[in-house]
C-alpha cells in the first residue's frame, strides 16, 4: 500500500499534435505500453460527489487498486496491489479485497455493497522524464471514443506549471481545458 499527492498537469490534444509531440520527444510506437482502468462508483455516484475516484488498473498482468481522493493542492492518491483473483473477483462478483482503501471508503460511509463496476478506459501510455518531472503521453479508448493527451507529472505545483505551459507554447498547442479520464468517462456513459 502507498499514498502520494498527485500533482499533473494535462492537455487533451489532436491526433495531429500527439504525432507531432511524438516526432519531438522520439517517441516510437514500441515505447507504449498497454493499461485499463476499470472504473468503480454506486449507482447515486457517491465517489464521484466527493470528488473522488475508484479503479483498479490492469498493466502487463499486474493489478492495482487506487482511491483519488482531493487534498489541498492536487490529489491524495491511495493504491493497493491486487492479484489477479482479487481483481477478478471485484470485477465480476464485485467482492471488495481487504485493506487499507475498503477502510477509508468505510470511513467515508460508502457502503461496499452499492458500488457497481461502470466499465473500462484502455490507455497507451508512453512516458519520459522532462525537467525534473515525467511526461506522459496518452492514447485512450472508451466507450466508442478515442482521445488524446499530454501530462505533466511533478512534484512542485508552481514550478511544474510553468514547465508544462513554457512547452505547449514552444509546440505551438493551445491550452484546452482537460477533465481527468474518469471525468471523461462518465460524460461518455452519461451520453449513451
Amino acid at each position: 500500500m502507498s499514498q502520494q499527492i498527485e500533482i499533473e498537469f494535462k492537455n487533451l490534444l489532436t491526433k495531429d499534435e500527439f504525432q507531432r509531440i511524438q516526432k519531438v520527444f522520439h517517441i516510437k510506437s514500441t515505447n507504449f505500453s498497454k493499461q485499463i482502468n476499470h472504473y468503480f462508483d454506486t449507482d447515486l455516484f457517491s465517489l464521484k460527489e466527493l470528488g473522488s475516484a475508484l479503479r483498479i488498473r490492469e498493466k502487463n498482468g499486474f493489478f492495482e487498486l487506487t482511491l483519488k481522493q482531493p487534498v489541498d493542492g492536487g490529489l491524495l492518491e491511495t493504491n493497493q496491489k491486487i492479484n489477479s483473483y482479487e481483481a477478478e473477483k471485484m470485477l465480476r462478483h464485485l467482492t471488495f479485497p481487504e485493506g487499507k482503501i475498503r477502510t477509508i471508503l468505510q470511513n467515508l460511509n460508502i457502503n461496499l455493497s452499492d458500488l457497481e463496476y461502470l466499465g473500462s478506459l484502455t490507455t497507451l501510455r508512453a512516458e519520459q522524464k522532462y525537467k525534473g518531472g515525467l511526461l506522459v503521453f496518452d492514447h485512450s479508448y472508451y466507450l466508442n471514443k478515442e482521445d488524446f493527451e499530454i501530462e505533466y507529472e511533478v512534484t512542485n505545483r508552481e514550478e511544474g506549471q510553468k514547465i508544462f505551459m513554457d512547452l505547449l507554447n514552444e509546440l505551438n498547442i493551445p491550452l484546452r481545458n482537460t477533465e481527468n479520464k474518469i471525468k471523461r468517462f462518465f460524460k461518455a456513459k452519461n451520453n449513451l
